[in-house]
This record gives C-alpha cells, structure tokens and sequence, in this order.
C-alpha cells in the first residue's frame, strides 16, 4: 500500500513522500515490528534529503540560466568533435562516400554555359585535329602479349637522299617498326613516340616529328641543326592498347581525382566531396558555378551548415583500383611506360658542315630562316636556340634581369609550373623581395617586390580544378576574370600556364576554360594594346603506372595541342615547354630541373625585353 509521511521544517513547506511498503505501519495502535519502524524512519531521512536535493537543482537552474551562451559554445564544440571523430573513424573504415558516376561522357564536358554554334563548331574542329588511332582491337580483350613491346620494335636509320652524307640542314628521316611482346609486328598505329636527336659532348639536342603510318610503322623526322656525332633516340611512352585506357578513363572517369571542401560555422565544422561535376540525384548540391564565366562547380551540401559557409578548397585524393587486371600489365614501369627503342643498324650520323646553297652560322649550325621545319627550337652548349627567328638573349647575371624588368609588372597564373618561375626569379635576382601576404606554402597568392627599379611580381593560382593542398575560399580565382581586373599596358607582362589539372577531365571541359581566357586576353588587348602576353605550353613528366593514369604525357600532349590550336593568330607569345624538355638529355619531371627553366626564363626575358637590332650606317 501507499503511505504518506510528513515533515516540517522551519522555513520549508511540507513536502509529502509516498513510501511504499509490504505491510501497514501502525494497526489499531498497535507497535510495528522493528523492521517495519526503520522502514519508517528511512522514509523520513529521505524526505530531508529530499529538501537537499530540491536546493541543488534550484542552484543548478541558476547556473545553467547564467551561463547558457558558455553551455552552447561548449555543446556545439563537443558536436563538432564527436562529428569529427566519427567522420575519421568511417573513412578509415569504409571508403570515403564518393559519387557513383555514369559512364557517359556528355555527362561532364557539356556543363556550364551553353555555347554559340560558332563555338560547337570550332570544338568539333580541334576535337577532331586530336584524333588519335585507336588499335583494332578493344584494350579489355587485348592482353599484354599482343601490346607493344619496346624490346622486339626497332628503328632504322634511312639513307639521306642523293648521296651518301649528311649536311647541316639537310632532315633526317629514322623509320620505326613496332612489335608486340611475341615478336610479330604490329599491324595498327596508336602508339605514343617521343624521338630525339642529340649529341651529349656538344650539349645539343632537338625534337624530332613523328608521324604514325597507322599500320605499324613510325617516321620520326629530324631537321640537322648542328655539326659532328649526333644520336638517334626514339622512346615508347605508351603503347597504343594503354593509350585506349587512358582515353576511356579521361572519357568515362572525370572523378578519379576527386577535391574537397571545408565548411565551418563557430566550432561546427564538416567536409564534402567537390568536383567539376557531381551526380545531382545522390544528395543535395552546393552549386560553386562562377557568375561571369559559367564555370560549374558543385560540393555535396553539409548535412548540419549551409552551403555559405565554405571555407577552403583541396585536393581530396586519387581513386584507386581503376584497371582491370589485363589492363594493369599495360602500364609497368620499366617494361612499356618510356622504354627506349632500340636500332636495327647505327643509331647515329656524322652531320657535316651546310653545303654551298646553305648558310653557315656561329658553331656550325644553321640559320633558322634557312630551314622550314616544325622544331620550335633546339640546344647547343645547353642553351635554348629558338627557331621562329626570335633571338634568344642570355641573362646570366641578376643586374642583367633587373634592367630588363625595370618599371615592369608581370603577372603569372596558373598552376604550379609557371609558379617555378616566380621561385626561380625571386630567387635568382637578390633585389627582388618577396612580400609576405601570410599564403599557404606553394598556393599562394604569392608577391615580390623590388622598389628601387620599381618592379613588381605576382603569382596566383587558377580557379578549380586545381590540386592544391589548400585554397581558401576567397583566394580561388578563375584567370578570365583576374585579366578582365587588369588595366594592362606597355610595362604590364602576363603569363599564364593552365594545363596540368585539367587532364583528368574530358577535353571539352579545357576547350571551355581557355576559350573563357582567351576572350579575356582579347579584351585585354583591345583596350591595351602594349600588353605583353606570353603563354607557357604543357611539359614532360616523370611516370609510373599511378601517375600515368591521372597525369599522363599523353593528356599532355593532347592539351598542349589544344592550347596552341587556341591561340593560334593571337597577339601572344609561347615558351614552348613541351620541345624544351623532349629535347634536353636531363630526365623528365613536371618541375623541370634548373637549366631547363633558367632557358625557359631567358626565353620569357628575351620576349620582354628583344635584342636591339643594330642600325646600319651608309
């Protein structure tokens, strides 16, 4: 049954406390058995307690009103970690919720702005100008046997037409013949070739032209530039069943890099999946596209913040697993990925001094007016020699620099290769100061003053995609709209290197960027025509089967092709990155070793400031 007891204190209300017990206290007036009476007595102990107890929870509703913004602050904070903490623990667990995407290529290239009949029509024409043969054959039902093989192919030296010997500007033409790993010869083309003429003791070197024969056969053709031993070196990139992957995967898989942002709002914090383009049917979009040019980019919406709270942008990694197994054989380091191809006969000439109808030159080499070739330039005693009747200045001291830069502003954009020129510079003329704006290391923005010769240097990085580590929100910045901030002028210089993020996306999705910039840059040039627009071209890479896969030389070359496709006609200058490493002996890599790019500055340098032409008195 159900007892009430009853206390008083002085200065407290009764408090009733319902005990219950087994049997009655108090029958008749009867006395209880002792353990009934301590029953009771524990009922009235508690009833004071229970004052105690009334008094704190007053006490703690005080506390709790008092300092409930603390409270908050202490509770978002203790969410924002446990929210943490389980992100890291599911990411470690199970893969990170990436977008499944369809297979299907129009799904990513023809987002954005929709473009003019004019501009369809000129990316059908550069498309189709990239074309690249593909084997008869499906790379999923070609096995390694059949791609291929560095070891079997071999080159041949033709002989020079009408005599016997070669001469100073003369071309020398080297026939190729691919095989696959079973020694038979390849019936297809596709295959992707890098040739090279070069001699060592003489520090020259020069690109050779390759024309693919679509049967199996290569010409690698070479204009003979320089006198003495010159040496024949054509190079297996990739074979024409891994070029088929690598097509697919740039086609069917624009996410296999995929990017990331931070979101934050006091000590809640989340991270999504961003990209170029993201499947708008998995979950709600925070939707990035830029209101001048069109350019899309979209992040996966916080679950707990709002889409304005975006602090950051990085790169979120590479997916993995993408081969098949056959596919994986396709791309070994060492085997079919930048092998050497090696002669039938002698790999190399004896190149004589030019003949009677050719005109000679300092250091038996030939003049460029004299030869119609499609080198852009080549090296002699390491020293870049363009060919496009440009006269390469050397600038070996750093006075020699700051004269040149005198009352200049040079702005660089890009990606990390034009900001290797802004290092080198900074580190190369002691004058230049760089400026500390507080930037991430190796992001950006970046700036260098020199006040006594008034020159002025900065780097920025382009808009996404960009594989940067970490890019605040405020500092992502699309080139187009940086040049349409530019006053420009006669002491103004623009560079601008775009390329190497992009070649994890169809092409159609560079074509967009660059037609964006290129229209800048004309809008640049009308309202200052003294502008100085130079544009740096895509370069080679060390590779391995993982960066073959994400950055390949292949992508390269098809964007570089683009590129030059673009601007073609245009009031602007190029560094020809690409011929520049094909042709030095130093092995491949995105940042170029030292002398290639002390070459690549000089040639900058001498665009800037051009070589006086001497006037001639009668």
């Amino acid at each position: 049954m159900t007892v009430d007891v009853r206390s008083k204190m002085e200065g407290h209300p009764v408090m009733r406390i319902k005990c219950c017990f087994h049997h009655v206290v108090m029958a008749g007036g009867k006395m209880v058995p002792d353990h009934e009476r301590q029953k009771v007595i524990m009922c009235r102990n508690l009833s004071k307690y229970a004052l105690i107890f009334l008094f704190l929870a007053l006490s703690g509703l005080i506390f709790l009103l008092r300092n409930i913004q603390s409270v908050e602050n202490w509770n978002c904070h203790t969410i924002s970690a446990l929210y943490q903490l389980q992100s890291r623990i599911q990411s470690s667990v199970i893969p990170v919720g990436l977008p499944t995407y369809y297979h299907n290529r129009t799904f990513c290239s023809h987002l954005g702005q929709k473009p003019s009949p004019e501009d369809e029509l000129e990316e059908r024409y550069l498309l189709d100008s990239i074309a690249w043969p593909e084997p008869t054959l499906q790379s999923t039902s070609v096995s390694m046997r059949q791609s291929s093989d560095p070891v079997h192919s071999l080159f041949a030296i033709l002989p020079s037409k009408g005599r016997r010997e070669w001469h100073v500007g003369d071309q020398l033409e080297v026939l190729v013949q691919m095989h696959d790993f079973q020694g038979r010869p390849k019936r297809y083309g596709g295959d992707f070739l890098l040739a090279r003429l070069h001699s060592p003791d003489r520090g020259a070197g020069v690109a050779g032209t390759v024309q693919d024969h679509k049967n199996g056969f290569y010409s690698a053709l070479f204009p003979l530039l320089w006198t003495g031993s010159a040496q024949v070196e054509i190079t297996l990139v990739h074979s024409s069943e891994a070029v088929a992957v690598l097509r697919r995967l740039r086609e069917e898989r624009p996410d296999r890099v995929f990017f990331k942002s931070l979101f934050r709002l006091g000590f809640l914090s989340e991270t999504t999946v961003c990209n170029m383009c993201l499947p708008p049917d998995q979950q709600p979009l925070c939707n990035y596209t830029d209101l001048y040019t069109g350019e899309p980019w979209y992040c996966y919406k916080p679950k707990m913040l709002s889409c304005e709270t975006r602090i950051n942008h990085a790169k979120g990694g590479y997916l993995k697993h993408l081969l098949t197994n056959k596919e994986a054989l396709l791309f070994q380091s060492g085997v079919n990925i930048k092998v050497h191809i090696h002669a039938s006969g002698p790999d190399r000439i004896n190149v004589l001094p030019p003949t009677k109808d050719k005109t000679e030159v300092d250091g038996g080499t030939i003049k460029p007016e004299s030869f119609k070739i499609e080198a852009s330039g080549y090296y002699y005693r390491d020293s870049w020699r363009p060919l496009d009747g440009v006269k390469m200045r050397q600038f070996n001291e750093s006075s020699a620099v700051t004269q040149c830069l005198r009352n200049k502003v040079i702005y660089m954009y890009g990606d990390s290769t034009v900001r290797q020129w802004f290092e080198y510079l900074i580190t190369f003329v002691p004058e230049l100061k760089e400026f500390n704006l507080h930037s991430p290391k190796n992001v950006g923005p970046f700036m260098a003053v020199d006040s006594t010769h008034n020159i002025l240097v900065k780097y920025r990085c382009h808009g996404p995609p960009i594989r940067f580590t970490t890019v605040t929100s405020s500092e992502l910045r699309y080139i187009s709209n940086e040049l349409d901030g530019l006053a420009g002028g006669p002491n103004t210089v623009v560079v601008l290197s775009i390329w190497a993020h992009f070649s994890t996306f169809p092409v159609e999705v560079y074509i967009r960027r660059l037609r964006h910039i290129r229209r800048a840059v004309l809008r640049l040039l009308d309202r200052a025509p003294g502008t100085l627009v130079v544009l740096r071209s895509a370069n080679l890479q060390a590779l391995d089967q993982e960066v073959s896969l994400y950055n390949s030389d292949w992508y390269s070359l098809q964007l570089d092709a683009v590129l030059r496709a673009m601007f073609k006609g245009l009031n602007v200058l190029l560094v020809d990155a690409w011929q520049m490493t094909v042709a030095h002996h130093l092995p491949h890599a995105l940042h170029p070793p030292p002398i290639i790019v002390k070459n690549m500055i000089n040639m900058l340098l001498s665009y800037v400031c051009p070589e006086k032409k001497k006037t001639q008195h009668t």
